[in-house]
């Protein structure tokens, strides 16, 4: 920002040392020419005793005019028009003041000297506008940009750039798929061509940077932008999606709120439709309790909780760490939200009773979970203390306290489960259900497929084998998995609480399933490598409790559409309370391995384990 500061400080006043030479010259050029190449002693008398206090006094008008306030680099019309009206009034100013004063000078004087003016005045803008240092006979040091994308977003961007980065950006103008643009123009640059056509405009104009300015785009345009922006080794940054801008903490203006391109740039989907007005009445004004609140989930409902404008919100967690993390960008983002911040462990009953009869929270959004599928195989004990009597415990005090409304956190792996972790979970919407049959406090589940950038999850995995040289481990060539981004899923998880009548297990639309391995290579080219030659991709074999195919519904299951077009609600029977009741107790009292699968397997009987097989085996 200072050398930015320093280098506008010096434009301004090398315009108004050329304005100053200029208004000085050019009343005495113009006596010249009027009387061939002689100046009369009258006329001269008169130039030596007016012509400083005229310049200064033009300096003034210039100054009023904007003329040291605009960017010469991207002149328009309308800047025409200002240097047109500044050197009409100055001259007009010039020839008031010699008729009070009494002297006489040729009216074609003021118009000779009008035309001169004029043109020095509008070659010096010039000069900036096509980028000529006149001190120096330097260029100046500027990266050309081609903008794709000549909407709105656009031409928003090119008024950034010229508020924040004129003097270190030359926008060359714009490439769009839109025939009806081709050739016009927008805010003031050419749209060059076709998006297909990027790679000649690049080599015709010196492109050096390309910025992908279209916010709302699917993410299959992202990737065919990025697959043709990648044949021209320019630098390429896009500007961040819709759901993205939505964030009241990002302040960056011009170039700065330009990013790399990521992944999930690639799955971009459309935008997410909420109804505020349901979500702002369950949530603003209560006392709202987010277990897991350090974690990926957890932690983004915090952020857009805290827009809503809760009375409190509780950060509960484990770990003091990720709490006093998520504790600490808050407080800087939403300075007048109220926090409290909360460290204890869910399967400790006594403690959460302390939490809830402190603060009485009317809402429970329940996110704490062990989701890690291959560690939870290896330690199902874990798995169902924490997942299962863990969000037993929450809900029981949900509904001893009188909370208004309870949100489990689920997964696709609830369904037809292969895994610990996705039993667990199947079993912690059973209790949830049954809860609810003789409770006040409305208990729902929220089920969805993978999240990027969560933690545990396959992405960050890829970026450190990517960084580290590969290669990149893949399970199967042919494993899927629904993915949104985690803004995404928190957005229709609060939607979906507004929605809650007690008892209903919500599922959200994840678009179409991706590869894995299509994912992997994403990564690998978004890092400027070409798969399988720079980074190589290795397939080691579906690890245990992994399913090669993920489901969102079982297949005894229906769906009803619920008032959001993405939310739907699953047909669920719940199971008998003495039924639940009877394998609850076993699992309670029971840490032997095959003990707990057993009692999963009989409680969920779509649950099919390879460990369990493996173990009655032996």
């Amino acid at each position: 920002m200072g050398m930015t500061f320093l280098i506008r400080l010096r434009d301004k006043l090398k315009l108004l040392f050329l304005d100053a030479v200029i208004l000085s010259i050019m009343p005495l050029l113009a006596v010249l020419l009027r009387f061939e190449g002689v100046i009369p002693e009258h006329e001269a008398g008169i130039l030596r005793v007016w012509l400083l206090p005229a310049t200064f006094i033009g300096i003034g008008i210039f100054y009023l005019f904007g003329m040291y306030h605009r960017i010469w680099h991207y002149a328009r019309i309308r800047d025409l028009y200002a240097i047109v009206g500044a050197v009409t009034l100055f001259s007009a100013g010039k020839f008031l003041l010699l008729f009070i004063a009494g002297e006489e000078l040729p009216k074609s004087v003021f118009l000779i000297s009008w035309m001169l003016t004029l043109g020095g005045i509008g070659l010096s803008r010039l000069a900036f506008k096509i980028n000529l240092d006149i001190f120096t006979d330097k260029q100046t040091e500027q990266h050309s940009v081609l903008i794709i994308g000549a909407g709105d977003a656009g031409a928003m961007l090119v008024r950034e750039i010229e508020q924040n980065d004129a003097a270190t950006v030359r926008i060359v103008g714009f490439a769009d798929d839109d025939v009806k643009k081709i050739g016009n123009r927008l805010a003031g640059f050419s749209i060059l061509g076709a998006i297909d056509q990027v790679p000649d405009i690049v080599e015709a104009h010196h492109v050096e940077h390309i910025i992908i300015a279209t916010p709302s785009a699917e993410g299959h345009e992202i990737r065919r932008i990025t697959e043709i922006c990648r044949r021209t080794h320019c630098k390429v940054k896009i500007m961040p999606g819709l759901y993205e801008m939505m964030d009241t903490g990002k302040q960056d203006k011009g170039l700065r709120q330009l990013r790399e391109i990521r992944l999930e740039d690639l799955l971009r989907r459309d935008p997410i439709e909420l109804d505020f007005d349901k979500i702002t009445h369950y949530i603003a004004g209560k006392t709202i309790l987010i277990t897991g609140a350090g974690g990926s989930i957890g932690s983004e409902l915090s952020r857009q909780i805290s827009r809503v404008g809760a009375k409190e919100i509780l950060l509960l967690g484990r770990g003091e760490n990720s709490i006093y993390e998520i504790y600490q960008e808050l407080k800087m983002k939403f300075p007048e939200q109220h926090y409290r911040t909360i460290i204890a462990n869910i399967t400790d009953k006594v403690r959460m009773e302390e939490v809830f009869r402190q603060y009485h929270p009317q809402v429970v959004f329940h996110a704490a979970a062990h989701k890690h599928v291959p560690l939870m195989e290896i330690q199902p004990a874990e798995a169902v203390q924490n997942n299962v009597f863990g969000t037993k415990n929450v809900a029981e005090l949900a509904d001893a306290y009188k909370s208004e409304i309870f949100v489990l956190i689920s997964t696709d792996k609830a369904v037809n489960p292969t895994s610990v972790m996705g039993a667990t979970k199947r079993t912690a919407e059973l209790v949830l259900q049954e809860i609810n049959q003789h409770s006040m406090t409305k208990f729902v589940a929220v089920r969805f497929g993978n999240v990027l950038g969560s933690r545990g999850s396959v992405v960050p995995l890829f970026e450190r084998q990517i960084a580290a040289g590969g290669p990149v481990t893949v399970t199967d060539p042919e494993m899927t998995r629904f993915f949104m981004t985690i803004p995404e899923a928190v957005q229709l998880v609060l939607q979906a609480g507004s929605q809650a009548e007690g008892g209903e297990v919500f599922l959200f639309d994840m678009g179409d399933p991706v590869k894995i391995n299509d994912m992997a290579c994403d990564l690998i080219r978004l890092h400027g490598h070409v798969p399988n030659q720079d980074i190589r991709i290795v397939y080691t074999g579906l690890r245990p409790g992994e399913k090669l195919y993920e489901e969102l519904l079982t297949s005894e299951e229906g769906t009803t559409s619920t008032k959001h077009k993405k939310i739907y609600k699953a047909h669920i029977t719940p199971i008998e309370t003495n039924v639940l009741t009877q394998y609850l107790d076993k699992l309670l009292t029971n840490r032997d391995a095959t003990d707990i699968l057993q009692s999963l397997k009989k409680l969920i009987p779509t649950y099919k384990s390879k460990q369990l097989e493996m173990l009655e085996r032996k």
